[in-house]
């Protein structure tokens, strides 16, 4: 942040993660402008921001070209909220001469008269509640009253002047309703919000701001995912890893399984990423839940993001064979949460995991699975880069993390949906393969940056008492392809009567 922005108190949005997009709010004393269509949530935005200043003591002025006071104030008790005496709703109704036809002036335009009325009575109020917010709703009912866009931006720089004499922090919505796309006020405006809503083939509507101008202040670019809910807006600033640099201890995580270990050099180092990949049902979910379940035995908290499986018949699948993921969340050890990939955004799933790992202290995440986080995006063309931001993240914060892809085909040639493999510090790969007439599983370790591992491929086994490991299968060639060739002497292979 530079030293300008020293000199440019704010004023809270009442909206944090948008608070920390803007690096602290709207610089107090300013014209800033909020824009969208209708529906994409600035009517509530700027309820927030008048609420935020009551909240700290300050007087507020809701100017209404549009929108009736009974509908702001049915608005804002569908959020839980009761509109502090100090902020004041000031409905600018047109007068009674220009509802009556009678009263129509025959040699002077209308406009004239309405916009010159509209703005003085927008002047008494502001004289009369010496406000320190101001919202002014609409700009596109000046911007119809003003007729031309020389008249329309002169108005917009006399209400700037005028507020400033006043030291007033105003936000201005525009709806973006006009005919033509007047970016006059972009010019005046001291900083400038853009709201979006996105309306994907499947699933319910997403929402993005982005943050085009700011004069004298720092703010994060590009653009951030946010949500309307019963509480009002809440925005998750898009992430960046390279702000996060803290030192941790990189401890080796085991599994609990010493073949298991020992095929993956020792263990997984924290502050790393593993990506388990194989085919349906070879036991990936199961892997992880693993490395959760010695976590927790450590005296640590773990965490779960689950995309495919319903979390009842995950409970169940996983007690059957032998780990009590219900018992660890019910105990406060382990974070379990259900993803409704039609209902989520990027932004909104790294914000839960963040939370977990920077407001709950938990060091060994999973997720499951990356099929699933694809689809919650399914017209996003950025799934890497929001994947690389996510795990560099969580690596620079100590976290072992855990993910899973289901890759299509049972033997041969595996298809993965998107090749993920080098944004991973560990590629464990499990496999089918037929031998002796029953179909087996086969486990291997592609990749580990930083550490050794063993080059072997072993039999992975499934069972009612969890997960087996046996010895290298060193008497078979072709067991990754699926149809091994015995070249070997002899070979022990597991559960072989």
């Amino acid at each position: 942040m530079d030293a300008t922005t020293e000199f440019l108190p704010r004023a809270s949005t009442g909206v944090d993660g948008l608070d920390q997009v803007l690096g602290g709010g709207w610089a107090r004393d300013r014209m800033h402008l909020l824009e969208g269509a209708p529906g994409t949530g600035k009517t509530t935005i700027a309820l927030q921001f008048l609420l935020a200043g009551a909240k700290a003591g300050e007087t507020g002025i809701y100017i209404s070209l549009a929108e009736t006071e009974h509908e702001l104030r049915d608005g804002a008790r569908s959020h839980g909220w009761i509109i502090d005496p100090s902020i004041e709703i000031f409905e600018l109704v047109p007068p009674d001469s220009v509802l009556d036809p009678e009263q129509h002036q025959s040699l002077l335009y209308s406009s004239d008269l309405e916009l010159g009325e509209a703005i003085t009575r927008v002047f008494e109020a502001i004289e009369r509640v010496r406000p320190q917010r101001v919202i002014i709703d609409s700009l596109s009912e000046i911007r119809l009253l003003a007729q031309s866009s020389l008249r329309y931006r002169r108005q917009i720089l006399a209400l700037k002047h005028y507020f400033a004499k006043h030291h007033s922090t105003v936000v201005m919505l525009d709806d973006l309703t006009g005919e033509t796309n007047d970016r006059a006020v972009h010019s005046i405006a001291h900083s400038v919000t853009q709201l979006e809503q996105l309306a994907p083939v499947y699933g319910a509507e997403r929402r993005r701001l982005r943050v085009a101008k700011c004069r004298g202040q720092s703010f994060r670019g590009g653009y951030h995912d946010f949500v309307i809910g019963a509480g009002g807006v809440q925005v998750f600033p898009r992430l960046v890893a390279a702000e996060q640099r803290k030192g941790f201890s990189g401890e080796l995580r085991k599994s609990g399984i010493p073949e298991l270990d020992k095929l993956v050099g020792g263990g997984l180092p924290a502050g790393s990423s593993t990506l388990v990949l194989g085919p349906a049902g070879t036991g990936k979910t199961l892997l992880v839940m693993q490395y959760l379940r010695e976590a927790i035995k450590r005296g640590e908290r773990a965490a779960l993001f689950v995309f495919d499986e319903e979390l009842g018949l995950l409970f169940a699948r996983a007690k059957g064979l032998g780990i009590d993921l219900e018992g660890m969340r019910d105990g406060g050890k382990l974070v379990v949460e259900q993803m409704d990939a039609a209902e989520l955004s990027p932004g909104e799933f790294a914000y839960r995991v963040r939370n977990a790992v920077d407001g709950q202290g938990i060091r060994t995440v999973a997720i499951d699975s990356l099929n699933g986080y694809q689809a919650s995006m399914p017209e996003e063309q950025f799934l890497t880069l929001h994947l690389h931001e996510l795990l560099q993240h969580m690596n620079r914060r100590g976290v072992a993390t855990f993910l899973t892809l289901a890759q299509s085909g049972m033997v041969g040639e595996m298809k993965s949906p998107v090749d993920l493999t080098y944004l991973a510090d560990s590629v464990v790969m499990l496999r089918y393969f037929e031998a002796l007439g029953r179909v087996r599983r086969a486990i291997s370790i592609i990749k580990k940056r930083g550490g050794a591992h063993e080059d072997t491929i072993r039999e992975f086994r499934i069972d009612g008492k969890g997960i087996h490991v046996g010895e290298p299968l060193s008497g078979f060639q072709g067991v990754l392809r699926g149809v091994p060739t015995f070249v070997g002497q002899s070979e022990k292979l597991m559960g072989r009567t």
